[in-house]
């Protein structure tokens, strides 16, 4: 949107063919001219976390603040933004078990003294008048007119809810997941499963050149099993993949090995079907 509206020019850093990232290629992409680095921490594809702090490190270097889309790893794995030295990270209520329409974003107090708010309305301006405003201070000046009270009241109790249950707990619970879906899928002919099967994670996205990802997906769904089938929004990673949809099943922290068995179990009765 920034390159439509302003004509910013965009400059791609690409994983490698298991989703990983490599630091040292985005320290080669800046150049004088680059104002800000944007990275994902995990990928919604590949599951696959990205080695953010050396990310950060090395745009530091250069003098480039970074943004970090933490949307995929904060119901994961536990965050430490400080530990991170990330400028802005950014996350979504709904993959934290909270309500949709609601999100946050951190940023450096540095930053948020110096951004102007991208909204007007009550609760954003210490003093105005005719001729001048003075804006409230962060975060209260990029929170304008009415917030979105219910929402934020789920979200908090479903951050206290994951930290209940603990992160480290979470983690290993769905590592086990991963292990059990790639040794499962790895005995199904004809299924090429993404990602990097050094690294288990909660994702597990797969694809059949075959079968269609959403036929794959509607008999899936027809036996009472929920994937998500298509680009994922991630049209150019896709190409690079060789397909032009791929199936995307995400394990959390109730899901069970039985689960995953099931799961494995009507995929090769799809591709049965489907053949």
């Amino acid at each position: 949107m920034l390159r439509e509206r302003h004509g910013i020019v965009l400059r791609w850093v690409d994983p490698d063919a298991f989703g990983n990232l490599d630091p040292t290629a985005f320290a080669d992409a800046i150049t004088p001219r680059t104002r800000l680095v944007a990275v994902t921490h995990m990928s919604n594809v590949f599951g696959v976390l990205t080695p953010l702090e050396a990310i950060v490190r090395l745009a530091h270097e250069k003098g480039v603040p970074v943004l970090a889309d933490g949307t995929q790893a904060v119901v994961h794995h536990a965050i430490d933004v400080s530990a991170l030295d990330v400028d802005f990270y950014a996350l979504t209520g709904h993959k934290l078990y909270g309500p949709t329409g609601i999100g946050a974003l951190y940023a450096k107090p540095g930053w948020l003294e110096r951004m102007p708010p991208m909204l007007g309305g009550g609760e954003m301006v210490a003093t105005f008048g005719r001729d001048h405003v003075e804006y409230a201070a962060a975060p209260h000046k990029f929170e304008a007119g009415t917030p979105p009270i219910l929402e934020a009241i789920g979200l908090v109790a479903a951050l206290d809810y994951v930290e209940g249950v603990g992160r480290t707990t979470i983690a290993t619970h769905e590592a086990a997941l991963g292990r059990h879906a790639r040794a499962r899928f790895a005995a199904i002919p004809n299924i090429t499963v993404f990602g990097d099967a050094e690294k288990p994670g909660p994702i597990l996205t797969f694809a059949s050149a075959g079968a269609h990802a959403n036929d794959i997906a509607a008999i899936l769904d027809a036996k009472g099993i929920c994937v998500r089938a298509g680009a994922h929004c991630t049209q150019p990673l896709h190409q690079m993949l060789g397909f032009s949809s791929t199936c995307r099943a995400s394990f959390a922290m109730y899901s069970t090995l039985d689960e995953v068995d099931a799961l494995a179990d009507a995929v090769e009765e799809a591709l049965a079907i489907l053949k």
